[in-house]
Protein backbone atom coordinates (compact mmCIF):
# COMPACT_ATOMS: atom_id res chain seq x y z
CA UNK A 1 0.00 0.00 0.00
CA UNK A 2 1.09 3.40 -0.94
CA UNK A 3 0.61 7.09 -0.50
CA UNK A 4 3.30 9.86 -1.51
CA UNK A 5 2.29 12.28 1.90
CA UNK A 6 3.24 9.32 4.24
CA UNK A 7 6.77 10.46 3.70
CA UNK A 8 5.65 13.86 5.01
CA UNK A 9 3.71 11.94 7.97
CA UNK A 10 6.89 10.14 8.67
CA UNK A 11 9.18 12.96 8.94
CA UNK A 12 6.55 14.75 10.64
CA UNK A 13 6.74 12.16 13.29
CA UNK A 14 10.53 11.28 14.02
CA UNK A 15 12.11 14.78 12.92
CA UNK A 16 8.73 16.80 13.44
CA UNK A 17 11.64 20.38 14.84
CA UNK A 18 13.54 19.89 11.72
CA UNK A 19 13.37 22.55 9.36
CA UNK A 20 11.13 21.41 5.96
CA UNK A 21 10.61 24.48 4.24
CA UNK A 22 12.81 27.81 4.14
CA UNK A 23 10.60 30.71 2.26
CA UNK A 24 12.05 34.67 2.42
CA UNK A 25 11.93 34.81 6.21
CA UNK A 26 9.75 31.77 6.87
CA UNK A 27 11.02 28.56 8.37
CA UNK A 28 8.42 25.70 8.92
CA UNK A 29 9.18 22.65 10.53
CA UNK A 30 7.98 19.36 9.32
CA UNK A 31 5.54 18.91 12.13
CA UNK A 32 4.02 22.36 11.64
CA UNK A 33 4.11 21.50 7.82
CA UNK A 34 1.71 18.38 8.16
CA UNK A 35 -0.47 20.32 10.68
CA UNK A 36 -1.09 22.55 7.35
CA UNK A 37 -1.58 19.91 5.07
CA UNK A 38 -3.99 18.16 7.56
CA UNK A 39 -6.10 21.39 7.77
CA UNK A 40 -6.60 21.56 3.41
CA UNK A 41 -7.07 17.65 3.48
CA UNK A 42 -9.79 18.05 5.84
CA UNK A 43 -11.30 20.86 4.19
CA UNK A 44 -11.00 18.93 1.03
CA UNK A 45 -12.70 16.10 2.00
CA UNK A 46 -15.56 18.49 3.79
CA UNK A 47 -16.27 19.79 -0.06
CA UNK A 48 -16.86 15.81 -1.33
CA UNK A 49 -12.86 15.26 -2.74
CA UNK A 50 -13.09 11.50 -2.88
CA UNK A 51 -9.99 9.00 -3.61
CA UNK A 52 -9.18 8.90 -7.47
CA UNK A 53 -11.17 12.61 -8.11
CA UNK A 54 -8.86 14.85 -9.75
CA UNK A 55 -7.48 18.59 -8.43
CA UNK A 56 -5.68 20.78 -10.70
CA UNK A 57 -3.77 22.83 -8.36
CA UNK A 58 -1.29 26.15 -10.06
CA UNK A 59 1.01 27.92 -8.16
CA UNK A 60 4.10 28.92 -8.06
CA UNK A 61 7.35 27.96 -5.71
CA UNK A 62 5.92 28.94 -2.06
CA UNK A 63 4.74 26.73 0.72
CA UNK A 64 0.68 26.52 -0.16
CA UNK A 65 1.57 24.48 -3.20
CA UNK A 66 3.98 22.22 -1.02
CA UNK A 67 0.79 22.03 1.06
CA UNK A 68 -1.85 21.86 -1.55
CA UNK A 69 -0.11 18.88 -3.31
CA UNK A 70 0.69 16.84 -0.25
CA UNK A 71 -2.89 17.38 0.77
CA UNK A 72 -4.61 16.56 -2.41
CA UNK A 73 -2.42 13.62 -1.39
CA UNK A 74 -3.64 12.58 1.74
CA UNK A 75 -7.27 12.56 0.85
CA UNK A 76 -6.17 9.95 -1.96
CA UNK A 77 -7.03 12.08 -4.75
CA UNK A 78 -5.34 13.03 -7.69
CA UNK A 79 -2.82 16.28 -8.55
CA UNK A 80 -2.59 17.73 -11.46
CA UNK A 81 -0.04 20.31 -11.63
CA UNK A 82 -0.56 23.34 -13.99
CA UNK A 83 1.97 25.61 -15.16
CA UNK A 84 1.11 28.99 -13.66
CA UNK A 85 1.89 30.89 -17.22
CA UNK A 86 -1.24 29.20 -18.78
CA UNK A 87 -3.89 31.44 -20.02
CA UNK A 88 -7.93 31.28 -19.58
CA UNK A 89 -8.41 28.68 -22.31
CA UNK A 90 -5.14 26.91 -21.52
CA UNK A 91 -6.46 26.52 -17.65
CA UNK A 92 -10.15 25.73 -19.12
CA UNK A 93 -8.67 22.63 -22.12
CA UNK A 94 -6.53 21.49 -18.98
CA UNK A 95 -9.14 21.45 -16.41
CA UNK A 96 -11.97 19.48 -18.85
CA UNK A 97 -9.05 17.00 -20.29
CA UNK A 98 -8.65 15.67 -16.51
CA UNK A 99 -11.62 15.52 -15.28
CA UNK A 100 -10.85 18.57 -12.68
CA UNK A 101 -13.50 18.30 -9.89
CA UNK A 102 -11.42 20.96 -7.81
CA UNK A 103 -8.70 23.99 -8.75
CA UNK A 104 -6.69 25.13 -6.09
CA UNK A 105 -5.15 28.73 -7.86
CA UNK A 106 -2.68 31.07 -6.46
CA UNK A 107 -4.01 34.65 -7.12
CA UNK A 108 -0.60 36.80 -8.27
CA UNK A 109 -0.27 39.76 -9.22
CA UNK A 110 -0.64 42.03 -12.25
CA UNK A 111 3.06 40.81 -13.52
CA UNK A 112 1.50 36.83 -13.02
CA UNK A 113 -1.95 37.33 -12.51
CA UNK A 114 -2.59 33.33 -12.37
CA UNK A 115 -5.99 33.57 -10.15
CA UNK A 116 -7.71 35.95 -12.72
CA UNK A 117 -6.85 33.54 -15.73
CA UNK A 118 -7.45 30.28 -13.38
CA UNK A 119 -10.83 31.32 -12.38
CA UNK A 120 -11.48 32.11 -16.10
CA UNK A 121 -10.92 28.37 -16.81
CA UNK A 122 -12.70 27.21 -13.77
CA UNK A 123 -15.67 29.44 -14.64
CA UNK A 124 -15.42 27.66 -19.02
CA UNK A 125 -15.38 24.32 -17.35
CA UNK A 126 -18.29 22.36 -16.30
CA UNK A 127 -16.97 19.27 -14.53
CA UNK A 128 -14.80 21.84 -12.19
CA UNK A 129 -16.81 22.76 -9.38
CA UNK A 130 -14.90 23.80 -6.88
CA UNK A 131 -12.56 27.27 -7.27
CA UNK A 132 -10.18 27.77 -4.17
CA UNK A 133 -8.08 30.60 -4.29
CA UNK A 134 -4.68 30.97 -2.33
CA UNK A 135 -5.33 35.12 -1.96
CA UNK A 136 -2.03 37.02 -2.51
CA UNK A 137 -1.99 39.65 0.37
CA UNK A 138 -3.21 43.57 -0.64
CA UNK A 139 -4.89 41.56 -3.87
CA UNK A 140 -8.66 41.82 -4.74
CA UNK A 141 -9.70 38.90 -7.03
CA UNK A 142 -13.02 39.09 -8.85
CA UNK A 143 -12.97 35.42 -8.02
CA UNK A 144 -12.70 35.70 -4.36
CA UNK A 145 -16.81 36.79 -3.52
CA UNK A 146 -17.23 32.42 -5.12
CA UNK A 147 -13.88 30.90 -4.28
CA UNK A 148 -13.20 29.34 -1.30
CA UNK A 149 -10.35 30.72 0.77
CA UNK A 150 -7.03 28.52 0.90
CA UNK A 151 -5.77 31.05 3.31
CA UNK A 152 -8.86 30.70 5.94
CA UNK A 153 -9.04 26.96 5.87
CA UNK A 154 -4.64 26.81 6.88
CA UNK A 155 -6.23 29.33 10.13
CA UNK A 156 -8.62 25.75 11.11
CA UNK A 157 -7.06 23.75 13.86
CA UNK A 158 -8.32 20.40 12.10
CA UNK A 159 -4.77 19.23 12.61
CA UNK A 160 -5.14 15.35 12.48
CA UNK A 161 -5.52 13.77 9.10
CA UNK A 162 -4.46 10.12 8.41
CA UNK A 163 -3.48 9.98 4.77
CA UNK A 164 -5.44 7.47 2.99
CA UNK A 165 -3.71 4.50 1.83
CA UNK A 166 -3.47 3.56 -1.66
CA UNK A 167 -2.68 0.30 -3.93
CA UNK A 168 0.74 1.08 -5.99
CA UNK A 169 -0.81 0.83 -9.62
CA UNK A 170 -3.07 3.87 -8.27
CA UNK A 171 -2.82 6.86 -10.65
CA UNK A 172 -0.99 10.03 -8.08
CA UNK A 173 -0.46 12.79 -9.81
CA UNK A 174 -1.31 13.45 -13.87
CA UNK A 175 1.31 15.29 -15.74
CA UNK A 176 0.69 17.47 -18.90
CA UNK A 177 2.89 16.93 -21.84
CA UNK A 178 2.46 17.50 -25.23
CA UNK A 179 3.33 15.44 -28.77
CA UNK A 180 3.57 16.38 -32.12
CA UNK A 181 0.18 14.80 -33.26
CA UNK A 182 -2.10 17.14 -31.18
CA UNK A 183 -2.62 18.94 -27.83
CA UNK A 184 -1.09 18.29 -23.94
CA UNK A 185 -1.43 14.90 -23.09
CA UNK A 186 -1.78 14.22 -19.51
CA UNK A 187 1.03 11.47 -18.37
CA UNK A 188 -0.59 9.40 -16.00
CA UNK A 189 2.01 8.24 -13.58
CA UNK A 190 1.30 6.01 -10.33
CA UNK A 191 2.14 6.22 -6.92
CA UNK A 192 4.70 3.86 -7.41
CA UNK A 193 6.09 5.51 -10.22
CA UNK A 194 6.75 8.55 -7.97
CA UNK A 195 7.84 6.70 -5.01
CA UNK A 196 10.30 5.13 -6.65
CA UNK A 197 11.83 8.06 -8.53
CA UNK A 198 12.18 9.88 -5.66
CA UNK A 199 14.01 7.02 -4.02
CA UNK A 200 15.92 6.31 -6.98
CA UNK A 201 16.83 10.44 -6.95
CA UNK A 202 17.90 10.72 -2.96
CA UNK A 203 20.24 7.68 -3.51
CA UNK A 204 21.36 9.16 -6.72
CA UNK A 205 22.42 12.56 -5.21
CA UNK A 206 23.01 10.70 -1.54
CA UNK A 207 20.54 13.06 0.03
CA UNK A 208 20.30 13.14 4.19
CA UNK A 209 18.24 14.52 6.82
CA UNK A 210 20.83 17.29 7.64
CA UNK A 211 21.26 18.41 3.55
CA UNK A 212 19.68 21.45 2.33
CA UNK A 213 18.46 21.33 -1.17
CA UNK A 214 16.97 24.17 -3.27
CA UNK A 215 13.79 24.71 -5.71
CA UNK A 216 14.82 27.52 -8.22
CA UNK A 217 13.00 24.95 -11.15
CA UNK A 218 8.97 25.19 -11.06
CA UNK A 219 7.35 22.47 -8.66
CA UNK A 220 4.37 22.60 -11.05
CA UNK A 221 7.34 21.06 -13.64
CA UNK A 222 8.23 17.28 -13.50
CA UNK A 223 11.78 17.91 -12.82
CA UNK A 224 11.15 19.93 -9.86
CA UNK A 225 8.67 17.76 -8.61
CA UNK A 226 10.40 14.41 -8.52
CA UNK A 227 13.72 15.66 -8.18
CA UNK A 228 13.80 18.34 -6.02
CA UNK A 229 10.13 18.46 -3.77
CA UNK A 230 9.33 14.84 -3.04
CA UNK A 231 13.77 13.77 -3.08
CA UNK A 232 13.69 16.42 -0.01
CA UNK A 233 10.57 15.83 1.82
CA UNK A 234 11.36 11.79 1.17
CA UNK A 235 14.94 12.53 2.86
CA UNK A 236 13.75 14.78 5.26
CA UNK A 237 16.10 17.29 4.10
CA UNK A 238 15.02 21.45 3.94
CA UNK A 239 14.02 22.93 1.14
CA UNK A 240 14.27 27.07 0.08
CA UNK A 241 11.48 27.78 -2.01
CA UNK A 242 12.29 30.48 -5.27
CA UNK A 243 9.34 31.44 -7.17
CA UNK A 244 10.94 33.49 -9.59
CA UNK A 245 14.66 32.54 -10.74
CA UNK A 246 17.07 35.44 -9.91
CA UNK A 247 20.44 34.88 -10.07
CA UNK A 248 21.90 37.66 -7.21
CA UNK A 249 18.75 36.62 -5.13
CA UNK A 250 19.66 32.45 -5.35
CA UNK A 251 22.93 32.82 -4.84
CA UNK A 252 22.28 34.93 -2.06
CA UNK A 253 19.78 32.37 -0.64
CA UNK A 254 22.17 29.45 -1.16
CA UNK A 255 24.58 31.56 0.92
CA UNK A 256 22.44 32.02 3.75
CA UNK A 257 20.86 28.90 3.99
CA UNK A 258 24.27 26.99 3.64
CA UNK A 259 22.43 25.62 0.33
CA UNK A 260 24.28 21.52 -0.25
CA UNK A 261 21.98 20.16 -3.29
CA UNK A 262 20.92 22.32 -6.64
CA UNK A 263 19.34 21.10 -9.37
CA UNK A 264 18.62 23.19 -12.56
CA UNK A 265 18.32 23.33 -16.08
CA UNK A 266 21.34 24.90 -18.53
CA UNK A 267 20.15 28.05 -18.67
CA UNK A 268 20.23 28.60 -14.66
CA UNK A 269 23.72 27.28 -14.21
CA UNK A 270 24.68 29.87 -17.35
CA UNK A 271 22.65 32.83 -15.32
CA UNK A 272 24.64 31.61 -11.56
CA UNK A 273 27.68 31.46 -13.51
CA UNK A 274 27.81 35.01 -15.30
CA UNK A 275 26.94 36.38 -11.57
CA UNK A 276 29.57 34.09 -9.64
CA UNK A 277 32.13 35.32 -12.23
CA UNK A 278 31.35 38.68 -11.89
CA UNK A 279 31.36 38.94 -8.21
CA UNK A 280 33.24 36.08 -6.59
CA UNK A 281 35.24 36.67 -3.83
CA UNK A 282 34.38 34.80 -0.27
CA UNK A 283 30.55 34.88 -1.24
CA UNK A 284 31.20 32.28 -3.56
CA UNK A 285 34.11 30.35 -1.56
CA UNK A 286 31.42 30.26 0.78
CA UNK A 287 28.92 28.92 -1.16
CA UNK A 288 30.89 26.44 -2.96
CA UNK A 289 32.74 25.35 0.84
CA UNK A 290 28.89 23.91 0.83
CA UNK A 291 27.45 22.58 -2.18
CA UNK A 292 28.08 19.00 -2.36
CA UNK A 293 26.31 18.30 -5.76
CA UNK A 294 24.90 20.42 -8.73
CA UNK A 295 21.77 18.46 -10.98
CA UNK A 296 21.40 19.19 -14.61
CA UNK A 297 18.66 18.47 -16.86
CA UNK A 298 15.82 19.51 -19.27
CA UNK A 299 18.46 19.96 -22.13
CA UNK A 300 22.63 19.05 -22.47
CA UNK A 301 24.59 21.19 -20.82
CA UNK A 302 27.04 22.69 -22.87
CA UNK A 303 30.33 21.26 -21.83
CA UNK A 304 32.20 24.72 -21.55
CA UNK A 305 29.73 25.57 -18.98
CA UNK A 306 29.49 22.52 -17.30
CA UNK A 307 33.03 22.91 -16.88
CA UNK A 308 33.75 26.21 -15.89
CA UNK A 309 30.31 25.45 -12.94
CA UNK A 310 32.72 23.02 -11.83
CA UNK A 311 35.17 25.19 -11.34
CA UNK A 312 34.07 27.95 -10.14
CA UNK A 313 31.76 26.30 -7.52
CA UNK A 314 34.12 23.54 -6.74
CA UNK A 315 31.08 20.94 -7.12
CA UNK A 316 29.98 17.90 -9.34
CA UNK A 317 27.53 18.55 -11.81
CA UNK A 318 25.84 16.02 -12.55
CA UNK A 319 23.48 15.44 -16.05
CA UNK A 320 20.44 13.14 -16.53
CA UNK A 321 17.40 12.96 -18.93
CA UNK A 322 13.86 11.96 -18.10
CA UNK A 323 10.37 12.52 -19.67
CA UNK A 324 7.15 13.36 -18.02
CA UNK A 325 6.56 9.41 -19.14
CA UNK A 326 9.12 8.70 -17.20
CA UNK A 327 8.41 9.99 -13.65
CA UNK A 328 10.84 12.09 -15.09
CA UNK A 329 14.36 10.31 -14.48
CA UNK A 330 15.35 7.80 -16.11
CA UNK A 331 19.07 8.33 -16.73
CA UNK A 332 21.91 10.10 -14.76
CA UNK A 333 25.68 10.53 -14.59
CA UNK A 334 26.40 8.31 -11.04
CA UNK A 335 28.68 11.03 -8.80
CA UNK A 336 30.74 7.46 -7.75
CA UNK A 337 31.72 6.32 -11.45
CA UNK A 338 33.35 8.93 -13.94
CA UNK A 339 30.70 11.65 -15.22
CA UNK A 340 31.37 11.77 -18.51
CA UNK A 341 30.58 15.78 -19.81
CA UNK A 342 27.56 15.51 -23.05
CA UNK A 343 26.39 12.14 -21.67
CA UNK A 344 23.04 11.20 -19.62
CA UNK A 345 24.68 8.86 -18.38
CA UNK A 346 23.42 5.73 -17.09
CA UNK A 347 20.33 4.00 -16.59
CA UNK A 348 18.79 4.30 -12.94
CA UNK A 349 18.85 0.90 -11.03
CA UNK A 350 15.49 -1.26 -12.33
CA UNK A 351 15.59 1.00 -15.29
CA UNK A 352 16.50 -0.88 -18.74
CA UNK A 353 17.18 1.40 -21.97
CA UNK A 354 18.04 0.36 -25.42
CA UNK A 355 18.42 1.93 -28.53
CA UNK A 356 16.41 0.48 -31.88
CA UNK A 357 16.14 1.51 -35.63
CA UNK A 358 13.26 2.36 -37.15
CA UNK A 359 12.22 -1.35 -37.46
CA UNK A 360 12.66 -2.18 -33.61
CA UNK A 361 15.84 -3.99 -34.21
CA UNK A 362 18.58 -3.10 -31.42
CA UNK A 363 21.25 -1.37 -32.63
CA UNK A 364 25.20 -2.39 -31.29
CA UNK A 365 27.22 0.09 -29.50
CA UNK A 366 28.17 3.11 -30.51
CA UNK A 367 25.55 3.52 -33.45
CA UNK A 368 22.32 5.82 -33.54
CA UNK A 369 18.84 5.20 -33.11
CA UNK A 370 15.71 5.94 -30.71
CA UNK A 371 15.94 5.73 -27.18
CA UNK A 372 13.01 2.91 -25.66
CA UNK A 373 12.85 2.18 -21.74
CA UNK A 374 11.74 0.08 -19.42
CA UNK A 375 11.60 0.26 -15.95
CA UNK A 376 9.79 1.36 -12.64
CA UNK A 377 9.23 4.74 -14.10
CA UNK A 378 7.48 4.21 -16.92
CA UNK A 379 3.83 6.12 -16.42
CA UNK A 380 0.63 3.98 -16.66
CA UNK A 381 -0.50 5.46 -20.29
CA UNK A 382 -1.65 9.14 -21.13
CA UNK A 383 -5.34 9.77 -19.48
CA UNK A 384 -7.97 8.86 -21.45
CA UNK A 385 -6.18 8.45 -24.58
CA UNK A 386 -5.65 4.52 -25.00
CA UNK A 387 -4.54 4.82 -28.97
CA UNK A 388 -1.72 7.51 -27.96
CA UNK A 389 -0.52 5.58 -25.17
CA UNK A 390 -0.01 2.23 -27.82
CA UNK A 391 1.53 4.33 -29.83
CA UNK A 392 4.50 5.14 -27.11
CA UNK A 393 4.14 2.09 -24.62
CA UNK A 394 5.01 -1.05 -27.34
CA UNK A 395 5.18 -4.15 -25.48
CA UNK A 396 6.01 -2.33 -21.67
CA UNK A 397 8.80 -0.16 -23.51
CA UNK A 398 8.51 3.85 -23.80
CA UNK A 399 9.28 5.22 -27.05
CA UNK A 400 11.06 8.62 -26.07
CA UNK A 401 11.29 10.06 -29.89
CA UNK A 402 14.54 11.15 -29.18
CA UNK A 403 17.33 9.76 -31.33
CA UNK A 404 20.76 8.78 -29.15
CA UNK A 405 23.62 6.45 -28.82
CA UNK A 406 24.88 4.24 -26.61
CA UNK A 407 28.93 4.25 -26.40
CA UNK A 408 31.09 0.85 -24.95
CA UNK A 409 30.77 1.88 -20.94
CA UNK A 410 27.05 2.14 -21.10
CA UNK A 411 26.83 5.92 -21.26
CA UNK A 412 24.37 7.30 -23.34
CA UNK A 413 24.33 10.18 -25.45
CA UNK A 414 21.80 12.17 -27.00
CA UNK A 415 22.09 13.24 -30.72
CA UNK A 416 18.63 14.57 -31.97
CA UNK A 417 15.48 14.37 -30.97
CA UNK A 418 13.37 12.76 -33.57
CA UNK A 419 10.21 14.46 -32.42
CA UNK A 420 9.93 18.49 -32.82
CA UNK A 421 9.51 19.80 -29.42
CA UNK A 422 11.41 22.78 -28.48
CA UNK A 423 13.05 23.38 -25.62
CA UNK A 424 13.09 26.97 -24.62
CA UNK A 425 15.04 27.28 -21.46
CA UNK A 426 14.02 24.05 -19.64
CA UNK A 427 10.44 24.26 -21.21
CA UNK A 428 9.27 21.82 -23.58
CA UNK A 429 7.03 23.82 -26.13
CA UNK A 430 5.12 21.45 -28.94
CA UNK A 431 4.84 23.54 -32.65
CA UNK A 432 1.45 21.99 -33.18
CA UNK A 433 -0.02 23.59 -30.08
CA UNK A 434 1.33 26.59 -31.43
CA UNK A 435 0.35 26.21 -34.80
CA UNK A 436 -3.52 25.08 -34.27
CA UNK A 437 -3.55 28.59 -32.26
CA UNK A 438 -2.41 30.67 -35.19
CA UNK A 439 -4.68 28.35 -37.04
CA UNK A 440 -7.37 29.73 -35.98
CA UNK A 441 -6.41 33.88 -36.50
CA UNK A 442 -9.04 34.76 -39.44
CA UNK A 443 -5.41 36.33 -41.63
CA UNK A 444 -3.61 32.55 -41.25
CA UNK A 445 -3.48 30.51 -44.20
CA UNK A 446 -0.79 28.50 -43.32
CA UNK A 447 1.97 28.22 -40.59
CA UNK A 448 5.11 25.91 -39.53
CA UNK A 449 6.43 26.88 -36.09
CA UNK A 450 10.33 25.52 -35.45
CA UNK A 451 12.89 26.25 -32.74
CA UNK A 452 16.18 28.16 -33.80
CA UNK A 453 19.26 29.09 -31.79
CA UNK A 454 18.97 31.49 -28.99
CA UNK A 455 22.43 32.12 -27.20
CA UNK A 456 20.39 32.37 -23.62
CA UNK A 457 17.66 30.12 -23.92
CA UNK A 458 18.99 27.34 -26.23
CA UNK A 459 16.61 27.59 -28.48
CA UNK A 460 13.75 30.53 -29.43
CA UNK A 461 10.16 30.25 -30.82
CA UNK A 462 9.96 31.26 -34.50
CA UNK A 463 6.92 30.79 -36.23
CA UNK A 464 6.65 31.17 -40.97
CA UNK A 465 2.74 31.82 -41.85
CA UNK A 466 1.88 32.15 -45.09
CA UNK A 467 -1.16 34.76 -44.97
CA UNK A 468 -4.52 34.57 -46.75
CA UNK A 469 -5.06 36.89 -50.02
CA UNK A 470 -6.14 40.78 -49.01
CA UNK A 471 -4.37 39.75 -45.31
CA UNK A 472 -2.56 42.90 -43.63
CA UNK A 473 -1.43 41.55 -40.58
CA UNK A 474 2.22 42.65 -39.65
CA UNK A 475 4.88 40.25 -38.02
CA UNK A 476 4.61 42.23 -35.01
CA UNK A 477 0.54 41.76 -34.68
CA UNK A 478 1.08 38.39 -35.42
CA UNK A 479 3.40 38.37 -31.77
CA UNK A 480 1.33 40.41 -30.22
CA UNK A 481 -1.96 38.24 -30.75
CA UNK A 482 0.43 34.91 -30.21
CA UNK A 483 1.28 36.38 -26.62
CA UNK A 484 -2.72 37.43 -25.49
CA UNK A 485 -3.48 33.32 -25.89
CA UNK A 486 -0.28 31.26 -25.52
CA UNK A 487 1.47 30.83 -22.05
CA UNK A 488 4.34 33.60 -22.15
CA UNK A 489 7.08 30.71 -22.28
CA UNK A 490 5.60 29.37 -25.39
CA UNK A 491 4.20 32.33 -28.17
CA UNK A 492 6.89 32.98 -31.12
CA UNK A 493 8.78 35.96 -30.44
CA UNK A 494 9.73 35.74 -34.05
CA UNK A 495 7.05 35.60 -37.34
CA UNK A 496 8.37 35.65 -40.69
CA UNK A 497 5.53 36.39 -43.53
CA UNK A 498 6.35 33.97 -46.44
CA UNK A 499 4.86 33.15 -49.77
CA UNK A 500 5.52 29.39 -49.54
CA UNK A 501 6.70 26.30 -47.52
CA UNK A 502 9.04 23.74 -48.45
CA UNK A 503 6.98 20.42 -48.62
CA UNK A 504 7.16 17.15 -49.81
CA UNK A 505 5.70 15.43 -52.75
CA UNK A 506 2.76 14.32 -50.40
CA UNK A 507 2.58 17.86 -48.77
CA UNK A 508 4.09 17.38 -45.61
CA UNK A 509 6.63 20.61 -44.32
CA UNK A 510 9.85 20.18 -44.28
CA UNK A 511 10.51 22.12 -41.20
CA UNK A 512 14.36 21.01 -41.13
CA UNK A 513 14.81 23.58 -44.22
CA UNK A 514 13.55 25.96 -42.12
CA UNK A 515 16.06 26.43 -39.42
Amino acid sequence: MYNLATNLERNATFRGNDTALIFHDQTISYSELNKRVNRVANQLVRLGIKPDDKVAISCPNTPDFVIGYYAIQKVGAVTVPLNVMLKGPEVAYHLDDSDAVALICYQGNSALPCGEYGYQGFSDTESCQHFILIETEGNESPASQEAHSFNQWLQTEENHFDAIYRKAEDTCVILYTSGTTGRAKGAELSQSNMLCNAQACQALTNQKGTDVSIAILPLFHTFGQSLIMNTSILAGSALVLIPRFVPKTVLQQMHQHKVTHLAGVPTMFIGLLAFAEKHGGDFIEDIAANLKVAISGGASMPVEILKQFEEKLNVPVIEGYGLSESSPVAAFNHLEYERKPGSIGQPLPGVTMKVVDDKGKTQPRGKEGELLIRGHNVMKGYYRKPEETAKTIVDGWLHTGDIVKMDEDGYVFVVDRLKEVIIRGGYNIYPRDIEETFMTHQDVHMVAVVGIPHKTYGEEVKAFIIMKDEAQTTPKEFVAWGRERLADFKYPRQVEVVDSLPMTATGKILKRLLK
